[in-house]
This record gives C-alpha cells, sequence and structure tokens, in this order.
C-alpha cells in the first residue's frame, strides 16, 4: 500500500473520501476492489462507531471493539489508504482537500460523507451543561458521570439535594431521545441499588417541545409500543410534552409548559435534538436553489452534486429531493454501495444510475436486553426476540472486510445468540 505521501506525489488524482461514517466507510469497502486508483479514506478519528449500537456499549451488553474497530483494521489489505485528519476546507474548483494539518489532496473523485454536528438551537446553556450521545467518548464518559452522581446521591442527607442528583432530563423524543431514556431507566437502578438506594428514587425526564413523541420518525403502532416501554421500565420515564427548553444551568433545566415557565433540577441533562450542517459544507460555493432549508447538499438521484458531477455526497449533510431518506444507518450504507457502483461506472465510460435504497424496517432500543423491530413497516417484534433480530440485522449491515472483521470477534455466536437464549 502506497503511502498517502507517495500518492500525492504521483500524477495518479486518487479519489478521496471524506468522513468515516457509515456512507464514506462502505463507500471505501466497495471501492476496494477497484485499483485504476488510490483510494483514500480521511477521518479525524481512528476508530469507526457503529452508533445504532451505542446503548449496547453503555450497559455492556456488547464489547468496544465491535462498536468502534479500527479503520486500520477494517481496511487491512485492501488497498485503501486511510488519513487521521481534520477537513478543513474543500476547493471544489480546484478539486482539492485541504486538512487542519495542512496537508493537501488532489482528487479525480470526491466523497462527501461528513455527517452533521450538534445544534443547540440558541438556547442558553445549552452547549455547556448538557451532554450528547454520539461517540464512545460520550458514552464512557456519561457513564463515569452518572456513577459519581448515584454515589454522591448514596451519600447525600439532604432529600432536594439527593433528587437533583437522581434526575436525568433528556432533550428530545426522537429516537434517540426515547432510546437512551428506555437505557437508562433500566441500567441506573443496577448501578444505584448496590449502594443501598432506592429504584424508585431514579427520575428519568423526556422533555418534548412537540404533542407527542417519535414524530415522523416510525409509525403509530410503534410508538404506541414505545410508549408502553418507557411506563414498563425499571424506573418509570416521564415524558413532558409541548415543553421548550429556555436555558440550560449547572445542575438545572428551565423550560415553558402550558404558558408557564418551569425549572427542573437535575444534576444530568443530555441533549439528543437538533442537527446543524458540517461547517465545512456550510462554506462550500453552492447555488442557494442546491440546498435544502436545512443547507444540506441537493444531489441527483445518482447521488451527484449538480453544479459538480466528479462530487458525490451521502449520509446526513445530503438530500435528493426527488427521493428523501431519513438521516440512519441502513440508508448511508446502501449509499454508499450506491456511490461506489457510480464511481466504477464512470471509470469504465458508462452512465451513473440512481440509487436504490430500501429500508427495512425500524429498529428500536427499548431497554435492558429489550427492543422492538418493525419489519418493513408490517410484522413487529418486542422484547428479547426484537433485541436479537436488532443485533443481527446491524451484524448484516456490515460488508466485507467489516463483516469479516466482525464475524472473526464471534460477535453473532457471542452476543446475537446469547439474545436469542433469553426468549
Amino acid at each position: 500500500m502506497r503511502s498517502p505521501l507517495q500518492i500525492h506525489e504521483t500524477n495518479d488524482l486518487p479519489i478521496v473520501i471524506l468522513g468515516g461514517g457509515f456512507g464514506g466507510l462502505f463507500t471505501a469497502l466497495h471501492l476496494r476492489d477497484l485499483h485504476s486508483c488510490p483510494i483514500i479514506l480521511i477521518d479525524q478519528s481512528w476508530s469507526f462507531v457503529f452508533k445504532p449500537l451505542l446503548y449496547e456499549l453503555l450497559t455492556s451488553e456488547v464489547k468496544l471493539e465491535l462498536i468502534c474497530p479500527r479503520y486500520d483494521q477494517l481496511l487491512q489489505n485492501s488497498g485503501i489508504t486511510f488519513v487521521l485528519g481534520t477537513v478543513q476546507a474543500i476547493d471544489l474548483h480546484q478539486k482539492q482537500v485541504r486538512l487542519n494539518s495542512g496537508l493537501k489532496y488532489s482528487y479525480s473523485h470526491l466523497v462527501v460523507a461528513l455527517g452533521s454536528t450538534t445544534s443547540y438551537l440558541g438556547i442558553p446553556g445549552a452547549k455547556e451543561h448538557t451532554r450528547s450521545f454520539r461517540t464512545a467518548y460520550d458514552v464512557f464518559a456519561l457513564a463515569q458521570h452518572l456513577r459519581n452522581r448515584l454515589q454522591l446521591a448514596a451519600q447525600t442527607e439532604n432529600i432536594e439535594e439527593r433528587q437533583a442528583m437522581l434526575t436525568v432530563a433528556i432533550v428530545g423524543a426522537g429516537a434517540s431521545g426515547v432510546e437512551i431514556a428506555a437505557t437508562l431507566a433500566d441500567l441506573l437502578p443496577i448501578w444505584y441499588i448496590p449502594l443501598g438506594g432506592k429504584p424508585e428514587d431514579i427520575r428519568i425526564v423526556i422533555l418534548q417541545r412537540g404533542s407527542e413523541i417519535l414524530k415522523e420518525s416510525t409509525s403509530d403502532r410503534l410508538r404506541e409500543t414505545a410508549q408502553l416501554a418507557l411506563k414498563a421500565r425499571t424506573a418509570p420515564v416521564e415524558v413532558l410534552l409541548e415543553s421548550d427548553v429556555k436555558a440550560v444551568h449547572p445542575g438545572a433545566i428551565e423550560f415553558e409548559r402550558n404558558g408557564q415557565l418551569e425549572r427542573l433540577a437535575a444534576a444530568t441533562v443530555i441533549w439528543t435534538t437538533g442537527n446543524a450542517t458540517h461547517p465545512v459544507i456550510d462554506s462550500l460555493p453552492i447555488a442557494p436553489e442546491n440546498r435544502d432549508k436545512h443547507n444540506r447538499l441537493m444531489v441527483k438521484p445518482t447521488l451527484q452534486l449538480p453544479e459538480f458531477p466528479e462530487v458525490f455526497a451521502a449520509g446526513d449533510c445530503a438530500i435528493d429531493p426527488l427521493n428523501p431518506q431519513p438521516a440512519i444507518a441502513q440508508v448511508a450504507y446502501q449509499q454508499g454501495a450506491a456511490i461506489a457502483h457510480n464511481i466504477k461506472a464512470i471509470l469504465s465510460g458508462k452512465a451513473p444510475t440512481p440509487a436504490s435504497v430500501n429500508l427495512r424496517g425500524t429498529l428500536m432500543k427499548l431497554g435492558l436486553h429489550e427492543s422492538a423491530v418493525e419489519i418493513f413497516d408490517r410484522y413487529e417484534v418486542k422484547g428479547n426476540l426484537g433485541q436479537a433480530i436488532r443485533l443481527a440485522t446491524y451484524l448484516e449491515l456490515m460488508p466485507t472486510p467489516a463483516l469479516n472483521f466482525v464475524k472473526r470477534t464471534g460477535w453473532f455466536t457471542e452476543e446475537v445468540l446469547k439474545q436469542i437464549t433469553r426468549v
């Protein structure tokens, strides 16, 4: 495998892929048998993050190496060069990418899969005093923080102070908010009981600006299943609808509900709502008519930029206005395969074809060892079996060599079959 420096010094312009999430990584993996030009994958982290299973990382249901395999392991013997770096700018006219380190890469084709960033919606204190749940670091930091709060609560005699330490406020009732709430409602009692605490003292509160949970993200049937699951957890989850967060302070969150300003004392506030486009995407010289209202890049059905056909975009930062898809893992990995197919077609002198995305259904974590799975929006499976199907489905999403890596770890036999035996 040639080094990035050697590639840069040759006249062979590489295919450059920005972002190692589902869209970017799977584009690279589907291009691994392409030998006509070099391929470079650039990401700011050493490891891929299988975000849908971060809940299992928090609960120790699945091991870290399965959730966050290193790129050098996934790309071993693939012929793909991995570069650790943060993208600073993209010059679409000069066909060049610049990193914060000063490295520059010219490209023949570019794949933009930089994902999104968190938007705090201009709410005072939200960025400074809330916790996110997007990376393995977020997971471990949250776990350490929560364990510390539980230990302090067990040693605190003041009732109000103890209640604040045992209260977790979750902003947003989309899929992420519901899943983290259900997970913590089962997990925190397990951590608290050995400290001499009572699980009923733990309070999990979801604050939702709208009038219902999981709005526009799932079916009425699965929404009802989620509502029942939240009530059935070890520590029941409270859902405060039509609650508009106004400010977040150290140890408290302010929100407006029914025309009244309320304050909830909570030592932990988790932010699960609000996405913004990546700053590099914002800076691209793309005409306003080729961006949507969220400033995402509009792409053609082939996932190419209308103004720059040598550039493809996928995942959270792009939208096909003729066939909009939700920003979820199963969409991004299929887009990666479609982009790879179209790049190969173009290099072979053929025309690119529209991307085909088939949604297999909805997979939702609803507690420890429990999930709800709606298959092809027709059949619903819940409980332990739902969790087993959810894990097996995510396993299937990973193509070779990522799939081979997971198989070598014994994930299927050790984790999925273990779930099935609980049924």
